[in-house]
C-alpha cells in the first residue's frame, strides 16, 4: 500500500438513517464526503442534532440496532469498514481505531478502578500479562498528565472530577497507540481551563504517536491551533470545508459565518471587551421533516427564492474551500 495513504481515512457518499418502530424514518446523515490524511486533525463542527455524533458511531460501526448505513464507503487501510465482519471489526476497534466518548461519566464502569479499566483494553488487544499491564497503565496515566499515577490507578470514577475522568478515557483510547482517533465532544463538559488542557493533550498525542484525529464539537473555539481543517455540518450534510484559519477568517456559508461570530465573541469575552451575546436566529429543522430546498433557508439572512426550491450543489469559489450555497453560483 502507498505509505502516504497508510493511515488515511476516506468517507464517501455516507448516508445513515434511523428506522424507528413507530414513526417515519429519519435521515441523520445525508450523502456526506470527507477525508483525513495521515497525522491530520480534522474537525466536524455543528449544532446539536446535526448528525455529527452519528458520523462518529458510523465510523466505528456502533450505531444502534434501528440505524442503518444506507449508502457509502468508509475506507481505512484499504478496507471498507462497512463491509467487514463483526469479528474483524472487534480486532480493529480499540487497537487501530479508537474513540474518546462524549461523556466519561457514562462510559466508565463505576465499580472498577481506573487502572483496571485501562488494563482491560491492553488485555483484549495486546494480551499483556498482569505485571506488564500494570506497568503500561501507569505509563499511560503519566502520559495523559497525572503527576501521581499510582493513586489514580486505584481510584474509582466517582472519586475523580470530570476533567480527571476525561483523561482516563483518553488513556483508554490511546492505550494501543491507534492510528485513527475519534474524539466526540471531548471538551463539552469542561471549563475553559480544562478545555485548553485536553486540547493540548490531544495535540501532544498527535505529535508523539503520529495519530490521525477526527474531533467532533459544537464549540468552534476548540479548533483554532488544533485542527488542520474543519468540515461544517448542518441538518445531516456537510455545507463547507476549509483550512481552520480560513474557515474562521473568511467563512463562506451563512451558517458558518454565524458560527464564526459566536467564536469571535467567545474569544473577545475573555478580555475586558463586553459584547452582546450573538446567536443564530430560528431553530434547527426537524430531521423527520426536512425541506426540499436548503434546510438553513428559514434562518438565513441572505436567502433567495431558489433556496426554497432546491438544495444547493457544491461550489468552489476559492481553491480547496468548497461550499454548498447558491450565492456562489455563477
Amino acid at each position: 500500500m502507498d505509505e502516504s495513504k497508510e493511515n488515511s481515512v476516506e468517507v464517501r457518499d455516507l448516508t445513515v438513517t434511523y428506522y424507528p418502530e413507530d414513526g417515519i424514518p429519519i435521515r441523520a446523515v445525508d450523502r456526506i464526503d470527507f477525508d483525513l490524511g495521515p497525522k491530520e486533525v480534522v474537525g466536524i463542527l455543528g449544532e446539536s442534532g446535526c448528525g455529527k455524533s452519528t458520523v462518529a458511531s458510523a465510523l466505528l460501526r456502533i450505531l444502534p440496532p434501528h440505524a442503518k448505513c444506507d449508502t457509502g464507503e468508509i475506507l481505512f487501510r484499504g478496507h471498507n469498514l462497512l463491509n467487514l465482519s463483526e469479528r474483524h471489526l472487534r480486532a480493529i476497534r480499540g487497537r487501530e481505531i479508537s474513540m474518546i466518548p462524549q461523556d466519561p461519566a457514562l462510559s466508565l464502569n463505576p465499580v472498577m478502578t481506573a487502572g483496571s479499566q485501562i488494563g482491560e483494553v491492553l488485555l483484549a488487544h495486546l494480551g499483556l500479562n498482569a505485571k506488564r499491564r500494570r506497568e503500561r497503565v501507569l505509563e499511560l496515566l503519566a502520559e495523559v498528565g497525572f503527576a501521581q499515577p499510582e493513586e489514580i490507578y486505584s481510584a474509582y470514577p466517582h472519586q475523580l472530577s470530570g476533567g480527571l475522568r476525561q483523561r482516563i478515557v483518553i488513556a483508554q483510547a490511546v492505550a494501543c497507540r491507534p492510528a485513527f482517533l475519534i474524539a466526540d465532544e471531548p471538551t463539552s463538559k469542561l471549563d475553559a481551563t480544562l478545555r485548553a488542557e485536553i486540547i493540548g493533550l490531544l495535540s501532544r498525542i498527535r505529535r508523539q504517536n503520529g495519530t490521525t484525529i477526527l474531533v467532533i464539537s459544537h464549540d468552534p473555539t476548540i479548533f483554532a491551533g488544533f485542527a488542520d481543517r474543519v468540515a461544517v455540518m448542518y441538518a445531516g450534510r456537510i455545507v463547507e470545508v476549509g483550512g481552520t484559519a480560513e474557515i474562521f477568517r473568511r467563512p463562506l456559508h451563512p451558517y458558518t459565518q454565524a458560527l464564526a461570530r459566536i467564536a469571535n465573541h467567545s474569544v473577545m469575552s475573555g478580555t475586558s471587551v463586553r459584547m452582546r451575546l450573538p446567536s443564530i436566529a430560528g431553530e434547527s429543522p426537524d430531521p423527520a421533516h426536512l425541506p426540499v430546498g436548503c434546510p438553513f433557508e428559514p434562518r438565513c439572512p441572505e436567502r433567495m427564492g431558489i433556496c426554497v426550491r432546491s438544495y444547493p450543489r457544491e461550489f468552489l469559489p476559492e481553491p480547496s474551500h468548497p461550499v454548498n450555497c447558491f450565492k456562489y453560483e455563477r
